[in-house]
């Protein structure tokens, strides 16, 4: 269910308060979800990406739904800004020079995949979202990935090398879920 214009503008304010929250008191900001509309209280799942100049500078989320959207995306921009390992916590300063998106992810699907080649030729460029599953590790890209890797194989190498497999090996046990997202810039 596609969120309202008025919806996508509230998660939004919503994720920048929660990190000019999180400059002050060093919290998520919370929000009660009873004062929300329904499909902001629905619990989904979403992933916050911040950039500065166009640079990545946070971008953390959740695969599964477990809390209304109004808190998982106050609780991932705060993450993201202040707990992403791969980088510094954010800044006053750059706090206005911030842009804030999300992604909020739809119901993931299982892949039935025999092999690499079969994966590459059901995979959507553009359009799917991936997980991998192998050795008791796990791995996502968002759709958004796509317009920074948009060849099929290098993308599947990249999802490897980041849940810690070698890009050339195919484990027994490698299992895949595709889902697609509602991008809000």
């Amino acid at each position: 269910m596609p969120l309202d214009a008025t919806d996508r503008r509230t998660l939004l304010d919503a994720a920048r308060a929660s990190i000019h929250h999180g400059l002050l008191e060093h919290r998520p900001k919370a929000f009660d979800p009873a004062g929300f509309s329904d499909a902001l209280r629905a619990e989904r799942a979403c992933f916050v990406t911040l950039h500065i100049e166009g640079a990545l500078r946070g971008c953390i989320g959740s695969l599964e739904p477990t809390r209304p959207l109004i808190d998982d995306a106050a609780h991932n921009a705060f993450n993201a800004a202040f707990h992403d390992p791969r980088f510094t916590p954010l800044t006053g300063p750059e706090f206005d020079r911030l842009d804030v998106s999300l992604s909020i992810l739809n119901d993931p699907e299982p892949m039935a995949v025999r092999d690499e080649t079969d994966l590459l030729t059901q995979l959507r460029p553009g359009v799917d979202g991936l997980t991998l599953h192998s050795l008791g590790r796990r791995a996502t890209f968002l759709p958004a990935v796509w317009e920074t890797v948009p060849d099929p194989r290098k993308f599947l190498a990249q999802l490897k090398r980041k849940a810690g497999l070698d890009p050339d090996t195919w484990p027994d046990d490698l299992r895949f879920e595709r889902y697609t997202t509602e991008h809000i810039p």
